[in-house]
């Protein structure tokens, strides 16, 4: 079967579409463009493939479509009633207004790939004419753990802000790691390629599918990174901040990698 057939521009084109939002504010390139594509190419492929939709393939685009719609929701609530989460973005991400045309475009467009390459394992079941099996199961349940772990965490940190604003969150799934939310996002892509684990035919399927799936662990690590370094700058001089950081991983459970600061490769 081949690697990039001519349906992937479709999907391509609309991932382009909903993530153009980033040109009326940048970061929305990496955050709305985000979240909504991802539940765009979920109803895309549902419905380019209607006719021979399976049980299986049908959970994965509707899990596909509720994680894109939650994240995009999530940052757009926080994008439009968070006062301090936008004064500490401010200082966090360039507002793009001094960034030539052709950097935001070269930026979009690398999104746009990027979520089009991640969502590939689960279009690839359509494309190779394959049924529902085991895999597209289990991929289904470990992308709904993601997407419950991610809630969960991004409403665990907002009750803890509204309690104290002011200090880091160390409560609940933030025990286990720092980053759970980006933890969740891990689990969920990790289903995604697990759900086309079985029907990825030849090399150029497995590295358009790996490729997809190691670019946002990329983008995973760092965000962790920049969320590091901001707490270190914010709560460096607490005692609590500083035993915490020194006894909780920062992303994976119980593997003890407590920083990802001096990998400057890591863009922050």
């Amino acid at each position: 079967m081949s690697a990039f057939p001519a349906s992937i521009w479709l999907l391509f084109a609309a991932a382009m579409l909903i993530s153009a939002i980033g040109f009326y504010k940048y970061v929305w390139f990496i955050s709305l463009g985000y979240g909504f594509s991802i539940a765009g190419l979920g109803v895309l492929m549902a419905v380019l493939f209607r006719s021979s939709l399976t049980a299986g393939q049908a959970l994965t685009c509707v899990l596909l479509f509720v994680y894109g719609c939650r994240l995009g929701g999530f940052l757009l609530v926080r994008e439009l009633k968070s006062s301090a989460y936008n004064a500490v973005m401010k200082t966090e991400i360039k507002d793009g207004k001094t960034m030539g045309f052709g950097v935001k475009c070269a930026i979009w467009i690398t999104c746009a790939l990027l979520y089009t390459l991640q969502v590939l394992p689960v279009f690839y079941r359509f494309h190779n004419g394959a049924d529902t099996d085991g895999w597209c199961w289990a991929g289904a349940a470990v992308m709904l753990g993601g997407i419950v772990l991610e809630s969960a965490a991004d409403w665990q940190k907002n009750q803890a802000k509204k309690i104290n604003p002011r200090r880091f969150c160390d409560t609940g799934l933030f025990r286990l790691v720092r980053c759970p939310n980006y933890l969740g996002e891990l689990i969920f892509w990790t289903g995604v390629l697990l759900s086309g684990a079985s029907v990825l035919s030849g090399v150029g399927q497995w590295c358009m599918a790996l490729l997809g799936y190691f670019g946002i662990v990329f983008v995973m690590f760092s965000g962790a990174r920049r969320l590091e370094l901001r707490q270190n700058r914010n709560y460096g001089a607490d005692p609590a901040y500083q035993a915490y950081v020194k006894s909780v991983p920062i992303l994976l459970p119980f593997i003890p990698l407590y920083s990802v600061e001096k990998y400057k490769f890591l863009v922050a």
